[in-house]
């Protein structure tokens, strides 16, 4: 019966709160259904989401703040919810999105334990675990503007969106509301405007991270695009979309160099004392300025080419606050036990460990006698601890004591991408829709090295095994001990070391050293072959055929042919356009000029927008497939780090 009279509040409340005010624009709604999340009518717990609802949408919420959380009942029937209300909309307009939102679960979701519905105005959401505190990712809601960013300005565009709404993150996660705005000029008739908001009941840093990684998420070739997780939001629009006057506005002024004011002349209020200490200044900058010039210039004669490592050991220091002791590593593994065992790396044995907080890890356990020595161990530690990016495998902390030397990251439950793709038995997990979002994630990780993060970074190690898989099969990026950095205006670099992986390698680096940005474009097209494949490169069987897949993929091209590469078991079930599609942008990544070869942010939007018309593909490099050839090709490759594929 109380049911049945709080129903008819709820629909007398939003039939009033229709009359003067248009309903909220729904986006999307997740409410699991299954044998565990639901619950019988007259139940304990659908009194406790009564209790909740009716609390949510009361007069007496906190309508003004935009954020409210509450709780019904008692374990095993406690139920918790909250509601968060756009950071610039008025109380009566948050008001009207709750009570809409509450009324519309029982419509969209009955009898289930958990949801999540997203408007355009507010977000409302419960479940039967504890939400409070704890970003939440997933279920995602996207809603992007129709129209595509010109390809000739997509990435000043992509710069222009992604600096703005991360200075805007920042200034969210530390604000008391957790929302934060911005406006700024695009061009002469433009204007970009941007919003970014969390749950108030989130840390500052769980605020950032979170805003962080659906920045990463957007695709900047979009003129506008919205996305919402359970525990924040990100908006950008080439409009103002917002109401300036109910939020705090950053105005993100231009970059320009500081202005020196004019020395006084005497006589007229100046000091002749501080005319002089001036003049001498300037008298020895001139003079010392080509000094230092001519010595970093003799410097850099001095050294034709770079055969250290991206970093010298004392930028371990930058890490520092990551390293943990090895007593702490002992107990998480169970001293390294074997049934804790879950893979082997490059460089050693990989174990999961449970950390005294409860966090899952995957502990790399460096082998004494591995190839990786102290300095290619500290660059992966400085490197991966500077990266920041969803489709990048997060380094949890690092132990370096005595011969021990020990990287631990985030567990990433499906391992890695080759032994599923290659695996006749598991390839079957992955649908096209999979793969293709695979594809992209890739792409985005490689984007975020290339051009995204602070630093330029060359991954040199781009493979099938150095792509995990998280529970939602999104593919992180890891293994950065061969990795090198780059300075903004560099293009390429020279190496007397050569360091790698079989069939992965671009001719170029193999036979001359020479190594840049489409080094790791040539093993990404590789990738997107075996992806779509399910063959490995440098394993190929049909060896009357073609003496690896890249070859085998070429010819199939050339004869119009292309979708016999498909893997049997997707090639009733995927899209061929789409397919075909990635095809050609794997051929463009393995041609053997590596001037031709597509930058990572014209492969991007190339894989996101059907309107760019793609170039024709030329001859590919060869493929590495044997320690013979490798020997013929070039003597100055460092063999004992130069990893050979070959099958299971």
């Amino acid at each position: 019966m109380s049911s049945l009279i709080f129903l008819f509040i709820l629909s007398f409340l939003n039939t009033s709160f229709t009359a003067c005010a248009q309903n909220p624009d729904f986006l999307a709604g997740f409410c699991p259904n299954t044998n565990t999340t639901t619950f019988s009518k007259n139940s304990t717990y659908s009194i406790n989401l009564t209790t909740l609802l009716s609390s949510l949408s009361s007069r007496n919420a906190s309508y003004s703040t935009g954020f409210q959380n509450a709780t019904a009942g008692e374990s095993p029937d406690m139920i918790t919810g909250l509601f968060l209300c756009r950071g610039d909309l008025s109380p009566e307009v948050c008001r009207n999105c709750v009570v809409f939102s509450v009324n519309d679960t029982l419509t969209r979701c009955p009898n289930v334990r958990e949801a999540v519905l997203y408007y355009e105005e507010c977000m409302l959401r419960y479940s039967h675990r504890n939400i409070l505190s704890t970003p939440k990712l997933h279920p995602v809601a996207w809603r992007t503007n129709g129209n595509n960013m010109s390809y000739r300005q997509v990435v000043r565009f992509e710069d222009t969106v992604s600096n703005n709404l991360n200075r805007a993150a920042v200034r969210a996660a530390n604000s008391p509301r957790k929302v934060f705005a911005f406006k700024t000029n695009w061009t002469e008739f433009q204007n970009l405007s941007g919003l970014v908001q969390c749950t108030p009941d989130l840390t500052t840093q769980d605020c950032l991270n979170c805003l962080q990684l659906s920045i990463n998420r957007l695709p900047f070739y979009r003129i506008g695009v919205r996305i919402r997780y359970p525990s924040c939001y990100s908006r950008y629009e080439l409009y103002q979309f917002y109401n300036e006057t109910a939020i705090t506005t950053l105005q993100l002024p231009q970059l320009s160099p500081p202005l020196v004011p004019s020395p006084q002349r005497p006589g007229k209020g100046g000091n002749p004392s501080v005319l002089v200490v001036a003049i001498v200044v300037l008298v020895i900058l001139v003079v010392l300025l080509p000094i230092a010039c001519y010595c970093f210039l003799a410097k850099r004669e001095k050294k034709p080419y770079d055969t250290a490592p991206a970093f010298h050991g004392d930028d371990i220091t930058t890490a520092d606050s990551l390293q943990l002791d090895y007593r702490t590593i002992q107990t998480a593994t169970n001293d390294f036990a074997e049934r804790n065992k879950i893979g082997r790396g490059g460089f050693g044995e990989v174990y999961k460990g449970i950390l005294s907080n409860g966090t899952e890890v995957a502990v790399k356990r460096l082998s004494k006698t591995s190839g990786q020595g102290e300095t290619e161990f500290k660059n992966e530690v400085v490197v991966v601890a500077k990266l920041q990016h969803r489709n990048l495998v997060r380094l949890q902390g690092f132990c370096l004591e005595g011969e021990e030397r020990i990287l631990v990251y985030e567990y990433v439950r499906n391992k890695s991408l080759d032994y599923i793709i290659f695996d006749p038995a598991k390839k079957s997990q992955l649908d096209w829709t999979l793969r293709y979002k695979i594809i992209d994630g890739i792409a985005r990780g490689i984007l975020y090295l290339h051009q995204d993060s602070r630093l330029t970074v060359i991954h040199r190690d781009l493979k099938a095994s150095n792509i995990l898989l998280d529970e939602d099969m999104n593919p992180k990026i890891a293994d950065f001990g061969m990795a090198r950095i780059f300075g903004m205006d560099q293009t390429q670099e020279k190496t007397g070391r050569v360091v790698g992986t079989l069939g992965y390698m671009p001719p170029e680096y193999v036979m001359n050293g020479h190594f840049s940005m489409k080094s790791d474009v040539y093993s990404f097209g590789v990738l997107v072959l075996e992806i779509i494949s399910g063959k490995r490169n440098s394993s190929f069987h049909e060896r009357d055929v073609a003496r690896d897949l890249v070859t085998y993929a070429w010819r199939l091209w050339s004869n119009g042919t292309a979708l016999d590469l498909v893997d049997p078991i997707i090639e009733g079930n995927c899209q061929k356009n789409e397919v075909i599609r990635c095809i050609h942008i794997g051929l463009l990544c393995v041609q053997e000029d590596p001037v031709k070869r597509p930058t990572l942010s014209t492969i991007f939007v190339m894989l996101t927008s059907n309107t760019v018309t793609l170039p024709v593909p030329q001859q590919p490099g060869f493929s590495v497939q044997t320690r013979n050839q490798l020997h013929q090709w070039s003597t100055s490759v460092d063999r004992s780090l130069i990893t050979d594929i070959y099958p299971r």
